[in-house]
C-alpha cells in the first residue's frame, strides 16, 4: 500500500474527545467531580459537554457497545497540585511517572466505565 503524498495542514479550529459510557448519569457525577463542575451542556439526552479551552470539549456519550476502551489525556500546569485536588473529592490516581525523557510526569485513573483519564505535566 502506498502512502499518499502530503498536501497542506488540515485546518483543524476545534478538539472534541468522546468517551463512550454505559451509564451516563454515573459518569457524569464521576467527571464532575474530576473537573471540579457540571457539565456545562447536554445538547442531547444522551450526552454531557464539558468546555475545557475555548476550543476543546470533553463529551460523555452513551454508547455501551464501545464504553471502556477510552484513552483522554489532560494538561495539567501541576500534576502535584492536581492530584491533591483530586484525593480530596475522593479520586485517586497512579503513583505519578516520568516519561518522555523527564519532559512530562503523568498520572491515571480510571472512571466508573473503565475509560483511562491520564494528567500530564509538561517539565520543559
Amino acid at each position: 500500500m502506498s502512502t499518499p503524498a502530503a498536501g497542506p495542514p488540515l485546518p483543524v479550529t476545534t478538539l472534541l474527545a468522546v468517551a463512550p459510557v454505559t451509564d451516563l448519569p454515573r459518569a457524569t457525577t464521576w467527571y464532575t467531580h474530576l473537573l471540579g463542575r457540571p457539565a456545562d451542556t447536554h445538547p442531547m439526552p444522551s450526552l454531557a459537554e464539558w468546555q475545557l479551552t475555548p476550543d476543546t470539549w470533553l463529551q460523555l456519550f452513551h454508547s455501551p457497545e464501545h464504553a471502556g476502551s477510552t484513552l483522554i489525556n489532560i494538561g495539567v500546569p501541576d500534576l502535584d497540585s492536581a492530584l491533591a485536588e483530586l484525593a480530596e473529592r475522593g479520586l485517586e490516581a497512579d503513583t505519578p511517572q516520568e516519561g518522555a525523557g523527564g519532559t512530562v510526569r503523568f498520572a491515571a485513573l480510571h472512571d466508573p466505565e473503565g475509560n483511562r483519564v491520564t494528567l500530564i505535566e509538561g517539565r520543559g
